[in-house]
């Protein structure tokens, strides 16, 4: 009779698993010299399974124990348990910038106080309500009341079928005081098989004496879920996976100008913002009539309200401050 032992580790990067793959190919030989059958396997870019056979349970329990340390490096990451930082997480500077319990540390976007209407908190979630699918006509825009600069915020978030949102970061609330979103870069979250904007077609046209010539008709490709709205689009790795009702990751990292876009611990664009290709593709969107968009050094994090109903939770952040 063999004794086996399993064990599931989800929410990996692709970087971890292998890691975590690595160190177990190196440690069978000399640590764990009874099993019989030792495997480490990548399901996915989320998943790893550790597989070990054995001829005793005593053998099998011992070598369990002896997994604790190998993984120690590698299991502070494995966290998917709701409004939790485990200690390393601490360690390492984070913290929630979403109680899960109060709107403490959000305003509205336009206004001094959280919004009385179309944000509900319950049961550690933050959700914008349904308003049609207008834009901030509703509870309005929400941003944090601190400033960030050098960051890596993550969040969870679920879609209903059709939504529409994002997360908006450098938001600078002294542009558009007006009707509409506040603006910052913003990364887009989206039902792509069912809003529109996953589809919004465009047009090139160029003036040639007194004619404008059509050079280029298309499909904007930079609106779907995790792109950087109208700027860039994110690699379709997990287009597919976004659908209504299912809980899915973002994270966005900012490091001195350079910033990344993480959509289920993938990630699925980089770019920096002070780099003459960015200020390029901003010439040519919806941003051009904004001066200097995106150039401040630091600025507040939003959740936007367009009017369909998304629900965040987990929203953490960690700051890089030593960052030069």
């Amino acid at each position: 009779m063999s004794y086996c032992r399993t064990t599931l580790f989800e929410y990996l990067t692709k970087e971890d698993a292998n890691e975590l793959f690595a160190k177990y190919q190196a440690s069978a030989s000399t640590n764990f010299p009874d099993a019989e059958v030792l495997i480490c396997t990548r399901t996915g870019p989320k998943t790893a399974v550790m597989t070990s056979l054995y001829a005793s349970k005593e053998k099998a329990d011992q070598a369990m124990a002896a997994r604790k340390p190998l993984l120690e490096d590698v299991k502070a990451k494995i966290n998917n348990v709701d409004n939790y930082l485990t200690d390393k997480q601490k360690e390492d500077g984070w913290k929630f910038i979403f109680d899960g319990n109060t709107s403490n540390g959000w305003v509205g976007a336009k206004i001094d106080s959280f919004p009385a209407k179309g944000w509900v908190i319950n049961n550690g979630l933050l959700t914008v309500l349904s308003s049609n699918g207008a834009e901030s006509a509703n509870g309005g825009d929400i941003v944090t009341t601190d400033k960030y600069e050098n960051f890596e915020l993550e969040l969870d978030f679920k879609i209903t079928k059709g939504a529409n949102s994002g997360i908006k970061y450098f938001v600078d609330l002294d542009l558009n005081k007006g009707e509409g979103s506040a603006i910052g870069l913003e990364y887009q979250i989206l039902d792509n098989k069912f809003h529109s904007d996953a589809s919004k077609k465009f047009r090139v046209m160029e003036l040639e004496g007194e004619k404008w010539n059509i050079k280029k008709e298309d499909v904007k490709k930079n609106r779907g879920v995790a792109s950087l709205y109208d700027l860039i689009e994110a690699k379709k790795l997990n287009w597919k996976d976004v659908s209504p009702g299912a809980w899915h990751r973002a994270k966005i990292v900012s490091k001195n100008g350079n910033v990344e876009h993480w959509l289920d611990n993938e990630k699925v664009l980089e770019y920096n913002r002070f780099s003459q290709v960015f200020r390029a593709l901003v010439e040519y969107s919806k941003y051009s009539k904004w001066e200097n968009f995106a150039q401040q050094k630091s600025g507040h994090i939003l959740l936007q309200d367009h009017g369909d109903e998304v629900s965040f939770k987990n929203i953490k952040i960690r700051e890089y401050k030593d960052e030069k």
